[in-house]
C-alpha cells in the first residue's frame, strides 16, 4: 500500500474538515474547496477519464436536485400547516402529552423519526422531523442537532431494510470467494446472521441514544447550559431506548431486515407516549428552552416557528385533524414502499428519467420523483387545502415562501454530491488503482491487523459521510470488509460480525453526513452554519463508533475483558459530557440582559 496515494486519497475529507468544522466556513465554500481538489486528484493522480469524471458530477448534480425535491417538499407541508393555523393544534397537543422539553424530543426525533427512517430513509426523518420540532417551539439548530443524532440506530433498517437488502447484499454477492465459503449455505441465511448481528449491536448502542440526545438538548439550547440538566431525564431516556431497540431487535431476528426500524417505532410510540401521558418516569422538573428573547442567534433560522399566522382558525382544529397529514406521509410512504405493484409502478421505466451510460462510461443518472418522499409530501401539503377548508392564497403563500428556502439550499446540495460521486468514481481507467475510498480503507486496515473490529465501524461511518447514504457505505465496503475479516483469520461466524460493524457505523456516519446536515439545516432556513451542527453531531458518532467496535470485539473474541472495556467507554462517555458545561445565558452580557427582561 502507497501510503502517500493513501494520505492524498485523504485530503478531500481533510478539505472539508478544516474549512468547515474547524474554520467553520460555509458548506458552499468548503464543498467547492473540496470538489476542485478532488476532481484534480483523480484527473492528474489516480489518472481517472474525464468523461468518468464529468459524469460522476452530472450524476452528482442530478441526485442533489431530487434531494432539493424533498427539501422543498417538507417545508411546503411546515408552511401550509402554519397558514392554516393547525401548527397551534399540533404544538399544543405535544403540550398536552408534556411540556418537557427532553420528553417532546424523544417523542418526535427519537421514536417519530425512527417511524419515517424505516418507512422510507434517504433524510427523510430530517425532512419532516426538523420543521415539526420548529413547530413545537424548538430553536432551528436544535431541531436540526436532534434529527441528525437520532439518524443511527435506525438507519440500517431504513427505507424497509435497504440498506441491508442492497447495500450488504449486493456488496458481498457475485463474489467467488464469498460464493466458495458460504457453500455450505444458502445466501441470504448469512445475510440474516448479518442482519441480527447488526440489530444487536445497535440495540447494545443505541438504547442511551435518547439520553445522550436529552443532555445534548440542555447542554446547548438550555438556560443553564448543562449537560447534567439532560440527565436528570434518565429514567424515562432510558425507557423509550428499550421500549424502540428491544422489539427492534426480536422483529429483526424474526422478519428480517424490513421491519425492524419501521414496527420497532410504531410499538415505542404507543409505549412512551402512554407512559408520558400518565407522567411515567417523566421527570418532575419540567425541561424548557429560555424565553425566545434571550436565544442566540446562531440558534435560530429563517423558517419562522411562530404558529400563530393564523391563529384564528386553529381553535377548530382536533389534534388528530392537525396531526393528520404527516399520518398521510407515513401511510403513503409504508404503501409505496411495501406495496409490490404500486413501487413497481412509481420505480419503473415509465416513471423514471435517466440517462443510460452517460459519456460512454457506467454512470447513468436517473431521478424517480413520484417515488421521491419529496412527491409524498407535496400530496400531504395539497390535501392540507382540503382537511383545513384553506383559504385562497394561503397555500399560493405557502410555495411561495418553500421555493425561496429550496433556492437558498440549492448551491451547497449542487456542490456537495457532485464532489461525492466524483470522489467514489475516482479509479483510474486502467484497474491499476482504485477509488478513493477503497485506498482509504485499504491503509486502515494494513494499519489495524487484528484490532480491526475497532476501526470497522470508522470505515463504515467514512462510506456515510462521504455518500450521505449507509446503503451506499455498504455497497462500498461489504466485501471489503468480509475479505480483511478472512485476512486476519476470522472464521465466517465472526466475518459476519466484521460486516455487521460496517453496517453499524455506516448508519452512524449519517450524523455528520454534509448533505444530510445541508438538507437538514434547508427545511428550517439555517444555512452557512452546518460545521456547527457537525462538531455537536461529532460526539454521539464517535460515542457510536467506538461502542460498536469494543461491543464487536467482545462478541468476536467472546472475551468478557472486551464486554468490560465497552461498559466502562459509557460510563466514561457520559460522565465526561456531564462535566461539560457552557456559560449560562442569564450570566452572558446582552444575552442575560434579553433573559432577565422576558422573565
Amino acid at each position: 500500500m502507497n501510503i502517500g496515494h493513501t494520505l492524498l486519497a485523504l485530503t478531500p475529507i481533510a478539505v472539508v474538515f478544516l474549512l468547515m468544522v474547524v474554520l467553520g466556513r460555509s458548506a458552499k465554500l468548503s464543498m467547492s474547496s473540496a470538489y476542485l481538489v478532488t476532481a484534480l486528484l483523480a484527473l492528474f493522480v489516480w489518472q481517472a477519464p474525464g468523461a468518468v469524471i464529468a459524469a460522476a458530477t452530472i450524476n452528482g448534480v442530478v441526485t442533489a436536485i431530487t434531494l432539493l425535491f424533498i427539501v422543498f417538499g417538507a417545508v411546503l407541508l411546515l408552511n401550509t400547516l402554519k397558514e392554516s393555523g393547525a401548527l397551534l393544534a399540533i404544538r399544543q397537543g405535544f403540550m398536552d402529552v408534556s411540556p418537557d422539553r427532553r420528553v417532546q424530543v424523544i417523542i418526535v426525533a427519537w421514536l417519530f423519526g425512527s417511524l419515517i427512517e424505516g418507512s422510507s430513509g434517504f433524510g427523510t426523518p430530517s425532512a419532516v422531523g426538523a420543521p415539526l420540532l420548529l413547530a413545537l417551539g424548538f430553536p432551528a439548530m436544535a431541531a436540526v442537532m436532534a434529527v441528525l443524532v437520532i439518524q443511527s440506530t435506525p438507519v440500517s433498517f431504513g427505507a424497509v431494510g435497504t440498506p441491508m437488502l442492497v447495500g450488504v447484499r449486493s456488496g458481498i454477492d457475485n463474489k467467488t470467494d464469498v460464493a466458495q465459503l458460504l457453500a455450505p449455505m444458502q445466501p441470504l441465511e448469512y445475510l440474516q446472521q448479518i442482519v441480527e448481528n447488526v440489530a444487536m449491536v445497535h440495540a447494545l448502542v443505541g438504547f442511551v441514544i435518547p439520553l445522550i440526545l436529552c443532555g445534548m438538548l440542555t447542554r446547548f439550547f438550555g438556560a443553564q447550559q448543562s449537560f447534567t440538566e439532560g440527565l436528570k431525564a434518565w429514567k424515562f431516556a432510558l425507557f423509550a431506548g428499550v421500549a424502540f431497540t428491544l422489539p427492534y431487535y426480536l422483529i429483526a431476528r424474526v422478519l428480517g431486515p424490513e421491519f425492524p426500524s419501521m414496527v420497532g417505532a410504531l410499538v415505542g410510540l404507543v409505549i412512551v407516549i402512554s407512559a408520558a401521558k400518565k407522567g411515567f418516569l417523566v421527570p418532575k422538573q419540567s425541561f424548557d428552552f429560555p424565553p425566545r428573547a434571550a436565544w442566540e442567534q446562531k440558534w435560530l433560522g429563517t423558517v419562522s416557528n411562530d404558529a400563530d399566522s393564523s391563529a384564528t382558525s386553529a381553535a377548530k382544529f382536533s389534534v388528530l385533524r392537525a396531526f393528520s397529514p404527516y399520518v398521510l406521509v407515513v401511510a403513503l410512504l409504508i404503501l409505496t414502499r411495501t406495496v409490490a405493484p404500486l413501487k413497481a409502478f412509481l420505480t419503473g421505466p415509465l416513471t423514471t428519467l435517466k440517462i443510460p451510460a452517460l459519456f460512454g462510461t457506467n454512470i447513468s443518472p436517473s431521478a424517480q420523483f413520484l417515488y421521491s418522499p419529496g412527491f409524498i409530501l407535496i400530496l400531504a401539503s395539497l390535501a392540507c387545502i382540503l382537511i383545513f377548508s384553506m383559504k385562497q392564497g394561503q397555500y399560493g403563500r405557502a410555495v411561495k415562501s418553500s421555493a425561496h428556502t429550496m433556492v437558498e439550499a440549492a448551491p451547497a446540495l449542487l456542490l456537495a454530491v457532485p464532489m461525492v460521486q466524483v470522489f467514489i468514481n475516482s479509479a483510474s481507467a486502467d484497474g491499476s488503482m482504485l477509488s478513493m475510498p477503497l485506498v482509504l480503507a485499504q491503509g486502515a486496515a494494513a494499519l489495524a491487523g487484528n484490532a480491526w473490529p475497532n476501526v470497522s465501524p470508522w470505515v463504515g461511518s467514512l462510506g456515510a459521510f462521504i455518500a450521505g447514504s449507509n446503503t451506499v457505505s455498504n455497497m462500498m465496503f461489504a466485501y471489503f470488509q468480509f475479505s480483511t475479516a478472512q485476512q486476519i483469520a476470522l472464521n465466517l461466524d465472526q466475518s459476519a460480525v466484521v460486516v455487521a460493524l460496517q453496517a453499524v457505523g455506516g448508519a452512524a456516519g449519517n450524523m455528520i453526513c454534509v448533505h444530510n446536515v445541508v438538507a437538514a439545516g434547508a427545511v428550517v432556513g439555517m444555512m452557512n452554519r452546518e460545521g456547527e451542527v457537525i462538531r455537536k453531531t461529532l460526539v454521539p458518532m464517535a460515542y457510536y463508533c467506538i461502542q460498536a467496535g469494543l461491543i464487536g470485539q467482545a462478541l468476536i473474541t467472546g472475551s468478557l475483558g472486551w464486554w468490560v472495556a465497552a461498559a466502562v467507554w459509557l460510563v466514561v462517555v457520559l460522565a465526561a459530557l456531564s462535566m461539560t458545561k457552557g456559560k449560562p445565558l442569564a450570566a452572558s452580557g446582552h444575552q442575560g440582559q434579553n433573559l432577565a427582561a422576558a422573565r
